[in-house]
Order: structure tokens, then C-alpha cells, then sequence
């Protein structure tokens, strides 16, 4: 199992969190990006850096992520193709995305859209909060816990 990460838009405080977690648990842990990030020298953290058109790195991770990974993404159309490839999503806010939600996610992305599309000022999202960091690291600990322990054991 591998964790993927759109990290264009991923804030620091969530990138380190992976950082201890990947070497903690011995987790392939990929940053994929349009740019170059820098990670810490680990045989588990790589980098990989796709060129800067639109999407590119969506696309890499969606082609390259299997059964039972997690992707780290804030990108909703990107966690549903991860999802129908049996995947899980999670947001840096730690909003876990799967099968039974991602329909509903995505619905309320594409109206939020079209609201936008139209001229209605929706706002951008809002300041990762210490409770969003814990949300999320409470999540991957979840995640981890789970591919540590398959089978509840």
C-alpha cells in the first residue's frame, strides 16, 4: 500500500505529518507536483515532479494509484477517480472520501462550480485550523492502523 499526495496544495503542517507517519510506519509515501518540493532524506518519502500543465499531477497519481492506497488530496474530482479505482481520499482537513460519500462530495463541488461560474462570490476555503491537522492525523492513524491490521487483529 502506498500514499499518494497532490502536493501543489498541500499545506506544510499536513506534509509533515506525513513525513513522520511514512518513516514511522515504513509507508512508500509519494509527493507528486508541478514543482519541486522538497522532502526529508527517507527510503520511504520520494518526490516526483510532473510538468506544469493543468491537471498533470491528478493525472499521474490517478494513473499510477492501486487498490487500497490513499491519495491526499483537497481535489474532489481527483479523490472520486481515485475512489472507482478502489482508493481511499483523504483531505488535508481529514474529510476521509470513499465509496459511500463521494457521489455527494462531488455534487456539491460541481454546484459550488456553477455558483462561481455565475458570478456568486462562494469564498475560498478557510485557514487550516490545529482541529483540521488533528482531524487529519487522527484519519491517517485510522488508515494506518488498518493496513497495519487487515483484519482487526
Amino acid at each position: 500500500m502506498n500514499i499518494w499526495v497532490d502536493a501543489d496544495a498541500c499545506p506544510n503542517a499536513i506534509k509533515d505529518i506525513l513525513f513522520r507517519a511514512a518513516d514511522r510506519m515504513q509507508v512508500p509515501t509519494t509527493l507528486v507536483a508541478n514543482q519541486k518540493i522538497r522532502v526529508p532524506p527517507s527510503p520511504y518519502i520520494r518526490n516526483v515532479q510532473v510538468s506544469s500543465g493543468f491537471d498533470e499531477a491528478d493525472s499521474y497519481i490517478s494513473n499510477q494509484v492501486a487498490l487500497g492506497d490513499l491519495v491526499i488530496t483537497a481535489d474532489i474530482p481527483l479523490a472520486a477517480e481515485v475512489v472507482a479505482k478502489g482508493a481511499l481520499a483523504l483531505s488535508p482537513r481529514g474529510e476521509l472520501y470513499d465509496n459511500s460519500n463521494i457521489r455527494e462530495r462531488l455534487t456539491m463541488r460541481d454546484f459550488m462550480d456553477e455558483l462561481r461560474g455565475s458570478g456568486v462570490d462562494t469564498g475560498g476555503p478557510s485557514q487550516l485550523k490545529p482541529s483540521d491537522r488533528q482531524a487529519f492525523a487522527n484519519q491517517l492513524d485510522h488508515w494506518l492502523i488498518r493496513l497495519r491490521h487487515p483484519h482487526g487483529r
